[in-house]
């Protein structure tokens, strides 16, 4: 321990007080070191290193007992204030989970690369708390200035509940008058918990706190909200660290906190306002009902998504009309990913709004070299043709299709070589390449990995394309693993396979 304490020592100056805490904490005397033979590589008997804002401690405590006594995995905790421990991080760049008294911080954590997945846990709202009985009668921001009235404030800087208290105040002009009177006559405190103490003790007379802290003092009450401004209200927020050596088992931990049937209910007995969670499953399993036309851009993507997750994702691809017809006989999947956003529609009730995620063009498929000469729609209503269409009852790209010919006056002319009708258009594109069809109508993408051996036709008119929309349903009992699953599908890794398989990427707030 003495050569530990040397280098802290002699890395003081640089790192500061915060960064050589968490050096600390991560020290192991064993000298067994994270391997690096995978995310997962690490042995089940090293310790989750979480990082966790101090206003959090009751029930986060409660909730690593339980699950360290169901599961067995051991959770090393460091408390602090939630924009110290942000410090800590940028600076060592080690563990694996770190939770917010604001989402504020965690924003700050995705933009610098130091997070990954989020969950929210909780929200609570700034207050002014005071003793029970409030004996000095504070009732607003402005009371908070009598001058034999003595405040304590967190730090803007190292706790969420003062940079809150910085920003609502700010916005109402009483920030530089309530913060003079605290350097006066008050004190600043590193976190919510030490001001809360400071008012329980009688040390001041009144402090700012989340309205849970003053929850978990039965010698304080509310005296007053800091401001009726609905933007102050925060989201308690824990994320998985992009240095976890074990995201997989760190994301195990994040679910059980995040369950509305486990830690959740924690949240709730010690005063604070759960958000709708997930139920607890330990591989929880998603159903995912999806247009085919999709499979060969998201595959790559749901099996890196399980892996990480530890999870399942039951897909079920098919032509959308009978996916529809699926879910209005009473299937209810977890999310829906569309052909098109006339098939999502048609369901919109069962689900949380949809979020484009790409587009592809409508056109026509010939065999190589094109021996029968097309160069149009209108071309493909000659004597003796064999073409293939998606069935307009059972897909989207079927109604897509029908919709595309009647407003070109072509679907009679058409439909009368059509001498095969499917569900989905990669059995279209076998039986040309087999020769048993002439020309077939397809989505870009159906061809993107065979376009060297056909020919293609572009179509000229603004409906020969359609939009792919994904959405959350309303009703899932994974809402939020299945929101993060709409996130690994908006992500970067994802676009790239997206414009491989012949896809135009719609989500551009994802651009780099």
């Amino acid at each position: 321990m003495m050569s530990l304490s040397f280098k802290a020592k002699a890395i003081g100056g640089s790192l500061g007080a915060a960064a050589i805490l968490a050096l600390l904490l991560l020290w192991n005397p064993s000298g067994r070191g994270p391997t690096t033979g995978g995310s997962e590589a690490v042995s089940e008997a090293e310790p989750l290193i979480f990082y966790c804002a101090a206003g959090i401690k009751p029930p986060v405590d409660k909730v690593i007992r339980r699950y360290q006594e169901e599961f067995g995995i051991p959770i090393r905790v460091q408390y602090g204030g939630s924009g110290t421990l942000l410090s800590s991080l940028r600076v060592t760049k080690l563990g694996d989970l770190y939770l917010a008294g604001d989402a504020s911080y965690i924003e700050i954590a995705r933009k610098q690369g130091l997070l990954a997945e989020a969950i929210p846990l909780a929200r609570m709202r700034p207050v002014i708390a005071v003793a029970k009985g409030n004996p000095k009668k504070i009732r607003s921001v402005k009371d908070l200035l009598g001058e034999d009235v003595r405040v304590a404030l967190a730090n803007p800087d190292a706790a969420s509940i003062g940079k809150q208290t910085q920003s609502a105040l700010t916005k109402t002009g009483q920030w530089q008058g309530l913060a003079d009177a605290v350097r006066t006559r008050g004190v600043f405190k590193p976190t919510v918990n030490e001001v809360a103490n400071d008012v329980k003790i009688g040390t001041v007379d009144a402090g700012v706190v989340w309205d849970s802290t003053v929850r978990q003092y039965p010698e304080l009450e509310t005296a007053a909200p800091l401001t009726d401004d609905a933007s102050s209200v925060m989201d308690v927020t824990v994320g998985v660290l992009t240095s976890s050596k074990r995201p997989t088992a760190a994301l195990h931990f994040a679910r059980y906190l995040g369950a509305s049937d486990r830690g959740l209910l924690e949240f709730a007995r010690c005063g604070y306002a759960p958000v709708e969670g997930d139920e607890w499953a330990e591989t929880p399993e998603i159903l995912l009902l999806s247009g085919g036309v999709n499979r060969p851009a998201i595959e790559e993507t749901l099996r890196a998504f399980e892996e990480r997750e530890g999870c399942r994702v039951t897909r079920v691809y098919n032509g959308c009309g009978i996916l529809v017809a699926q879910m209005k006989a009473g299937e209810r999947p977890d999310a829906y990913f569309a052909c098109d956003v006339s098939f999502m529609h048609q369901v919109a009730d069962l689900f949380q709004d949809a979020v484009d995620i790409s587009e592809t063009d409508i056109l026509i498929a010939v065999q190589k070299g094109n021996p029968k000469g097309i160069e149009s729609l209108k071309d493909l209503t000659a004597e003796g043709l064999k073409i293939g269409v998606a069935n307009a009852q059972q897909s989207a790209l079927g109604a897509l299709t029908d919709r595309m010919l009647r407003s070109a006056g072509l679907l009679d002319g058409v439909m009368k070589n059509v001498v095969s009708q499917t569900p989905t258009a990669d059995l279209l594109v076998n039986q040309l390449r087999a020769g048993g069809l002439d020309a077939v109508i397809v989505y870009e993408a159906n061809i993107a990995q065979v376009r060297e051996h056909l020919d293609v036709i572009r179509i000229d008119l603004p409906t020969a394309k359609a939009i792919q929309p994904f959405a959350v349903a309303r009703r899932s009992k994974h809402p939020r693993q299945t929101e993060r699953l709409l996130e690994a599908i908006r992500s970067a890794e994802s676009r790239e396979r997206y414009r491989g398989a012949g896809f135009r990427w719609l989500v551009h707030s994802e651009e780099p």
